[in-house]
Parts: structure tokens; sequence; C-alpha cells
């Protein structure tokens, strides 16, 4: 009795061991970053090895150079280049402190030398992704038209000092963008604020276009001129940089094209002109150019306006009951 009363004893402290052994780090982690933008951490361990991605404000979340854990610091080092080529090393630092991270940046250029000014951000852990929506089951409100055809009524620039591309013309909101180095084209967002919803709408690319439809103002589906391009986390329906689409089902550039979002419980589904491409998949955090971090805040939608031209119509958002 003694002898298995032992031997339980000391599986019970290996388990135990087994589960404090994981880092305080491991997980993924909403930043702001300074300056107030939204970031984002995802830091791993395997084999005692540490590895790591970042979402920076901008962009595309993008793995990291070096990632290592000393004593209760996290130390990450990430790399940047400006259009000169020129390199900057970026290393952050982070204490945890329960479910929040107190960081540091600090950056240095190709031969050593300091680089601007210590900075100091935060960062929270994200809870655990919820188990994948029964969307049969999900109850829905009202439809909400968000556009009127008329004008841009229950809109505004996300940036009021921006210039503004967008308006109605025959019944279509477009966006026309004008390259010129005093012109800085703003985003368009609704002055309402959701939750989750489903959102149908239609969408017409023009030559080269680039832009986005950032649902509660945190996660972008790709808008974008792809047609016969492959597959790609970048490319049109794509939650920006983190979901691919399972198929291309683009039209040609200048056809209206259907897009049908669903988010409820941090999943997304879309459905591109009439095809499945993202099937209920969870999303990991906030996309570049977000405008915050949280993802338990209701946002608006916003249209992303600051790249190029593009059109949309018929846009109806109907929110998810609680």
């Amino acid at each position: 009795m003694n002898r298995i009363l032992t031997t339980s004893a000391l599986l019970a402290l290996s388990f135990t061991g087994l589960i404090q052994a994981e880092s305080v780090f491991t997980g993924r982690w909403a930043l702001t970053i300074p300056g107030g933008g939204a970031g984002w951490l995802g830091v791993e361990e395997k084999g005692g090895a540490f590895s790591s991605s970042i979402l920076w404000g901008g962009g595309s979340v993008v793995p990291t150079q070096g990632t290592r854990v000393e004593g209760d610091t996290l130390i990450v080092t990430r790399e940047q280049k400006n259009k000169e080529g020129k390199v900057t090393i970026e290393t952050i630092t982070a204490k945890a402190e329960g479910d929040a991270l107190k960081l540091t940046s600090s950056k240095k250029n190709a031969e050593g030398k300091e680089v601007g000014k210590l900075a100091e951000f935060t960062g929270k852990r994200i809870p655990a992704i919820p188990a994948k929506p029964d969307l049969s089951q999900v109850k829905y409100g009202s439809p909400i038209a968000l556009l009127n055809g008329k004008d841009l009524t229950g809109w505004k620039l996300l940036n009021q000092k921006a210039d503004n591309g967008w308006s109605v013309v025959d019944g279509v909101l477009q966006n026309r963008v004008v390259k010129a180095k005093d012109k800085h084209f703003g985003n368009l967002r609704t002055e309402a604020e959701f939750e989750d919803f489903n959102l149908k709408t239609e969408v017409r690319t023009q030559e080269g276009s680039n832009s986005g439809i950032y649902l509660r103002g945190i996660y972008e589906v790709q808008i974008m001129e792809s047609y016969g391009k492959p597959l790609d986390s970048h490319h049109m329906g794509a939650l920006y940089s983190r979901i691919t689409p399972s198929v291309n089902a683009e039209k040609p550039i200048g056809e209206w094209q259907t897009l049908d979002i669903t988010l409820v419980n941090r999943h997304l589904t879309v459905i591109l002109n009439g095809k499945i491409i993202i099937d209920n998949q969870p999303v990991l955090g906030c996309t570049g150019g977000a405008i915050t971090s949280d993802e338990f805040k209701p946002g608006p939608i916003y249209l992303q306006g600051d790249h190029t031209n593009v059109d949309y119509r018929n846009m109806v958002l109907t929110p998810v009951l609680k």
C-alpha cells in the first residue's frame, strides 16, 4: 500500500512538474504598441526552444528572428528594413504579471548604434479560442442596410484629417484615389459599432485594387484584384495574412462579386461568389491596420481606402443575437 501511494505521489509530482514547465509567455498576446496602435505576439515552445511571430501595426503577421527566455524575461528580436534597404534590429523584452505583459522596445542599426529612444508598451493574454460554433443554431436580429445608395450618411472617415476619396455615384459607393505626394486618402468607417454578425455585400475591383473590409475594425477580409493568381492569404476574400482561402473564387476585374461574411465567437466564414472559401475557421488575433487589438470590443465596419480605387454596393449587416 505504501509503495502504491509513493508511486502515485511521484506520478502526481511529475505531472505537476510537466504542467508547470510550460512558460508563462507561451500563447497569444494582444499588444498596444508604442503610439497606441494594435499589435499581436504569438509565442510557442517546443522541446525547450522558443519561437514567435508578431504583428506590428500594419502589414502581415511575420516570424521574428529570435526568441528566448532568460529568467523572468522574454526577449524577442526582429529585423526591419527601410526603403533604402538599411537594417534596424529591434529588441523587445517582456515581463509577465498574470495575464498582462509589460514590454520595452529598443532599436540598433547595423553598426550597433542605438536608434531612437526606449519605448514602453503593454500586452494582454488572449483567451483560448472557444469551440467552433454551430452556425445553424445562430439567432439573428433585423438586417441593417449600411449603404443608402445616395450619400455617406452613417459613415465617416477613420481619420478626419485624411483626404476623402469616397462618394456615392449612381447608387455605388466608390473610392477614387489620386496618387500625389500631398494626398493621403482615408479609410471609411460606419458610425455604428457591432459585435458578431453576418455581412453581405457586392464589390467591384478596379485595376490594381487593394482594399479590405474590416470586421469590428479588427479583422480584415482582403479585397483585391487577384483573379487568376495562386491561393494566398493576401488575396481576395482571405483573412489578411492569417487565413488563406481554400479555393479560388474571384471574378475578373470589373465584374461585380458577392461576399457573404459571418463572424461568430471568433470564427470566420467567407463565401465568395457562392463558394465557401473560409469555412468557420478560428481567428487567432487582429490583422494589420486594426484600430484595436482588443477582440472583445464592439467595433465598426471599416473599408480600406488609403491604397487604390474600389466600388461597393448593397451592403447589409445582420447582427447576431446574444
